[in-house]
């Protein structure tokens, strides 16, 4: 296993240092795919070796992107209660969150914060989230969540590149055991890095690799925070897309943790299909030009928000 995940390492490296740079491509976003969605990480559940191959994956990114660690070396560890199929015990598993941030460079609104997120967790071998019956083959987790993963990584690459135009400070966050009730996100609210009322906005990806024809991006939360909507709306359409934009419908993955504090949120997607948690939802699925898409679309959410001088504040929504 060790063998296999040097190898791996080392064939990202190579494609890291062909592909890389300061936009988003499908190149990069392909390899990190291929990496998270491999058997060697067995459906990347909270604990145990692949957990922490992968957690070592996205440090090292991080790192090499240039993002600050607020401590511990970008890791928040904490301890999972996983669920488990009738009648058999209850586990606990250690595993992490993985934190990073830019600074931004205004002296009064580097205090306050953006954040964008994703769970890299999946249901590893099967389980009581699964859609399907088949136990102990790898549920590789492509558009969930590796398409997110793989996103925030390039979007932090790509925000990097930008950094000089920052006034505000974005904080990235890879959220470990969502898939058991977003275990991650609701450890990350309840300790955070920085105060609470310092986080402006939350940005989550889940799920943002299926794409169809109509170029739709699903999103709840808009309304969340002043203008939200229009906003949404008028920067997806400049990009042609069509996004399908929801003041409301706040609910299923880590921002509710977020909207929960009283934070704003968005809850990006690209919407369901049949392969969800089945073993199926593999990288063949994955609309790679669209997934680039999204994540131009979200990197200029960002942009323009930690651009702007503009006052942010939450809206509850019912």
């Amino acid at each position: 296993m060790i063998v296999k995940y040097v190898f791996l390492v080392g064939i990202h490296v190579f494609c890291f240092s062909m592909f890389s740079q300061d936009g988003i491509t499908v190149n990069e976003l392909h390899a990190h795919m291929l990496f998270l969605t491999s058997n060697d990480n067995a459906g990347r559940a909270p604990g145990g070796h692949a957990n922490r191959q992968v957690v070592r994956y996205i440090r090292k990114e991080f790192r090499a992107l240039g993002l600050k660690s607020f401590q511990n070396g970008y890791k928040q560890k904490f301890v999972a209660k996983l669920k488990a199929d009738k009648n058999q015990p209850v586990k606990d598993a250690k595993t992490w969150n993985v934190i990073g941030f830019i600074e931004g460079n205004d002296p009064i609104l580097k205090r306050e914060f953006l954040v964008l997120g994703a769970h890299y967790d999946h249901l590893g071998l099967g389980g009581p989230s699964s859609k399907s019956e088949k136990r102990g083959v790898v549920y590789h987790g492509a558009d969930d969540n590796a398409s997110g993963t793989a996103a925030l990584l390039e979007i932090a690459e790509y925000i990097m590149s930008q950094k000089g135009k920052l006034k505000r400070s974005i904080i990235f966050v890879a959220f470990g055991a969502e898939e058991q009730g977003l275990l991650g996100s609701q450890y990350f609210v309840n300790h955070p890095p920085v105060r609470l009322s310092q986080l402006k906005l939350m940005i989550n990806m889940d799920m943002v690799g299926r794409m169809n024809t109509e170029k739709q991006v699903y999103m709840g939360g808009a309304g969340t925070f002043p203008n939200g909507v229009e906003f949404m709306r008028s920067l997806g359409e400049s990009l042609g897309l069509t996004p399908i934009v929801h003041a409301g419908s706040v609910g299923g993955s880590d921002h509710v943790s977020f909207y929960k504090k009283n934070i704003s949120v968005l809850g990006m997607h690209t919407g369901g299909h049949p392969q969800y948690h089945t073993p199926e939802d593999t990288v063949d699925f994955i609309n790679f030009e669209g997934q680039k898409q999204v994540c131009e679309y979200i990197a200029q959410v960002i942009l323009r928000k930690a651009e702007s001088e503009e006052a942010m504040s939450f809206i509850y929504q019912e």
